[in-house]
């Protein structure tokens, strides 16, 4: 019997993020007026592996997913989780991402929640309302030290605690901004003292000195 070497095939090199971004683009209008019929359906999972295979073209890493927006009724959010080997790709493409309009918005990560207040958690059996999150913050040369508190926090199992600490804060500063500004960050199952709320940790966070990450293409 004769063995055959299986020949190698050399890596296909990519081609660069502006490129890929324009191709994405040149997808999502061609994918357009099937994306709004699933929605305007209510049934965003008809077009769930077309916008998947859109979004991994771009990057494999990467990440998706269709919000109500704020100005505009839809958003299209695109994330790294702010991972630096993401950011030439995320930028490519809100660079060449069309103006928001009446129907759609862009972000290249997860925008803050306008008023995390009125939103409400369900974990199982709890509701959460993010209104009666507590927050202690300290300020240390430009980072924030956070420690988050709820009266239902030391009544969770391990991952909703987890869940409940980290949400309220993406929920008040947005993907990019908690990424930069936050440095440490614990659960309180007891409330400290000098707590103050998500609306008032955001007006803190945002008065810090330096660059500040709005992520999103208006």
């Amino acid at each position: 019997m004769k063995f055959f070497r299986r020949k190698e095939t050399p890596p296909v090199e990519r081609p660069g993020p502006e490129v890929l971004a324009e191709r994405f683009w040149c997808g999502w209008y061609e994918a357009l007026p099937e994306v709004a019929a699933a929605l305007g359906d209510r049934e965003p999972q008809r077009v769930e592996n077309q916008l998947c295979a859109l979004v991994a073209d771009l990057h494999p890493d990467l990440h998706f997913s269709l919000e109500r927006g704020q100005r505009s009724i839809y958003a299209f959010v695109l994330s790294g989780q702010e991972d630096p080997r993401l950011r030439p790709y995320t930028d490519a493409w809100r660079a060449a991402a069309p103006a928001a309009d009446a129907i759609w918005e862009y972000h290249d990560s997860v925008p803050p929640v306008p008023d995390p207040t009125q939103v409400t958690v369900n974990l199982g059996a709890h509701r959460i309302p993010l209104a009666d999150i507590r927050v202690v913050a300290q300020v240390d040369d430009g980072v924030v030290d956070v420690a988050v508190y709820h009266p239902e926090m030391a009544a969770l199992e391990p991952a909703a605690r987890d869940a409940m600490t980290y949400l309220p804060l993406d929920a008040a500063l947005g993907e990019r901004l908690a990424a930069t500004r936050l440095r440490r960050v614990e659960t309180a199952t007891t409330e400290p003292e000098d707590t103050i709320g998500l609306l008032e940790f955001r007006t803190l966070v945002q008065g810090l000195d330096g660059p500040e990450n709005v992520g999103g293409a208006d």
